[in-house]
């Protein structure tokens, strides 16, 4: 900065436009939530740019790319700005920005997407990315992401996280291959069915199995997808057993699709979270958050 602007208060204006172009990831979509024109927008983060002495976005042909400088910078700014606009406020955006949401795929359309409809039908703008927990926490950390819905919770205390639902996981057939389902069912029941698996080194099965059965887990998987719904599709069809979270294949099990075929009272249960960015709670966070705990809820 210049030494008449030593402290940089004098380029709020400029950070605010940085944070929307981090936000959104283009000139265009910064410039419509802002209320500006397009080119004063470029004029501004060029002239930011000038002012730090290097790059903090890489243009490319679907927008920009914060450069690791940029990821830095807006994770240290995003909270001290929200804070300082919802004590002075500012001037109104043209159009309300979209809210960010970060989630697994399979959570996002099976309860996300059903629970937040009526926002969307009420006007509210959400923009959600599907990844992994880890990929998605680091997101919402350089404020790419408002919310994320993650089994995973963050160290320490920089991201604010509350539980939203416990998920139970279940070990299910199709009625097909001829399991009968029993709390009294051994591992050595099921040697000559192919394992369903999520990844290779099978982290729901061996989970399951140290917890239901008590022992570890030795088997190769004959199927391999990262998709939980790929994987009850392959278990209606009869290719063999898995493990998955029973929110996921509740009309499955309803309409005896699939079967638990190990009955206990004490499945293996992982922790759904809400994870938000740091700063102060905004309205529309809060009303998502309101949304998806009225649907975990069942009310």
């Amino acid at each position: 900065m210049s030494n008449r602007n030593s402290d940089g208060l004098g380029d709020i204006a400029l950070w605010r436009t940085f944070l929307a172009a981090h936000r959104s990831g283009s000139v265009s979509a910064a410039a419509r939530t802002l209320g500006l024109a397009q080119s004063s927008v470029t004029a501004q983060l060029q002239a930011l740019e000038r002012s730090m002495g290097e790059p903090l976005f890489v243009r490319h042909a679907r927008g920009i790319r914060p450069t690791p400088r940029g990821d830095d910078l807006a994770a240290r700014l995003s909270g001290p700005l929200d804070a300082l606009a919802l004590v002075v406020g500012g001037p109104e955006p043209a159009e309300s920005p979209a809210v960010r949401i970060g989630g697994a795929a399979e959570f996002v359309e099976r309860v996300a997407m059903p629970a937040l409809a009526p926002l969307i039908d009420a006007g509210r703008r959400i923009a959600v990315t599907e990844g992994i927990a880890d990929e998605l926490l680091e997101q919402l950390r350089v404020g790419s992401l408002d919310l994320v819905i993650s089994a995973v919770r963050p160290k320490g205390r920089a991201l604010p996280a509350a539980a939203l639902v416990d998920e139970e996981f279940v070990l299910v057939a199709a009625p097909s291959r001829g399991l009968t389902p029993s709390a009294e069912l051994a591992p050595a029941a099921l040697e000559g069915i192919p394992l369903l698996a999520y990844a290779h080194d099978v982290p729901i099965l061996r989970r399951f199995w140290r917890h239901v059965f008590g022992v570890r887990l030795e088997r190769e998987p004959a199927l391999i997808v990262p998709d939980l719904r790929a994987l009850a599709a392959a278990a209606v069809a009869g290719a063999g057993v898995t493990v998955l979270p029973a929110y996921l294949i509740a009309d499955e099990l309803a309409d005896g699709r699939l079967v638990v075929v190990c009955e206990t009272d004490d499945p293996p249960i992982n922790t759904i979270h809400l994870v938000r960015r740091p700063g102060p709670l905004t309205d529309a966070v809060a009303e998502i958050d309101r949304m998806l705990r009225l649907a975990v809820a069942g009310g």
